[in-house]
């Protein structure tokens, strides 16, 4: 009979507590970190606010690169060109309905603010068929003798020595007048833009050396100088978008 004593389990298995003990220690000094947040987007700038500019502009007048200068930086701006006589110019503008216009100096400048813009030099507009078109520039002298036709809205209050009057009425307005003088009847003096203005096959324009010039300028009324107004003056004189007022 084998010798007794009770049977023995397995030894058991220390754990290492060492190890256990350095990693919890570890986890406990090791920051928390937050989760990242993502930031609000930031509120979208309110559209601006639209708007209507009205420019008034006299016959000749060419704003045209002024206006495409205004429609790229001021889109939200309407911009509306109002044919302009010259003889109403200083009423329209100060009507109220009118922001500003291109007019043609000499005007009473009272009440109003007016920039000088530039000259336009005159013209003789006659017949294709005139023995005048053979200079390539006229002098005053050069007219004595001629019939020289001044419309009703003439705009240089020229009168020319030696020069002999129509036996007509005047023309309404210069178109009939280089209407009248491409029939061959007389001449017609005008600033420059006024003959391109009205141009014709049948008629044609020599420079007029010694005839006086006409002045074309800016005009705003002088308690309405607006942002609009100023916006329009830096176009005109030539100021880039990101230019200072000056």
């Amino acid at each position: 009979m084998a010798k007794g004593g009770g049977s023995r389990g397995a030894p058991r298995q220390r754990k290492n507590t060492k190890r256990t003990d350095a990693a919890s220690a570890r986890r406990a000094k090791t920051p928390v970190r937050a989760p990242r947040s993502t930031p609000a987007p930031a509120p979208e700038a309110p559209p601006p606010e639209p708007g209507l500019f009205v420019l008034g502009a006299i016959p000749g007048a060419t704003p045209g690169k002024w206006i495409d200068t205004w429609r790229e930086r001021m889109p939200h701006v309407e911009l509306d060109l109002r044919p302009l006589a010259v003889a109403d110019q200083r009423a329209e503008l100060l009507s109220g309905e009118i922001d500003a216009a291109i007019v043609r100096l000499p005007l009473d400048a009272e009440g109003l603010h007016v920039i000088p813009l530039y000259d336009e030099q005159p013209v003789v507009v006659v017949s294709k068929e005139s023995h005048l078109t053979a200079a390539d520039e006229l002098v005053l002298a050069d007219l004595e003798g001629e019939v020289v036709i001044t419309p009703a809205d003439d705009v240089l209050g020229l009168v020319v020595p030696g020069a002999v009057p129509p036996a007509f009425d005047p023309p309404e307005t210069t178109g009939d007048a280089i209407a009248t003088v491409a029939a061959g009847v007389g001449a017609v003096v005008v600033p420059m833009s006024l003959a391109r203005l009205h141009q014709r096959k049948d008629a044609a324009s020599v420079p007029l050396r010694d005839g006086p010039v006409s002045q074309v300028a800016l005009a705003w009324p002088a308690d309405r100088t607006t942002a609009h107004v100023e916006a329009f003056i830096g176009i005109v004189r030539g100021r880039t978008a990101n230019s200072s007022r000056g």
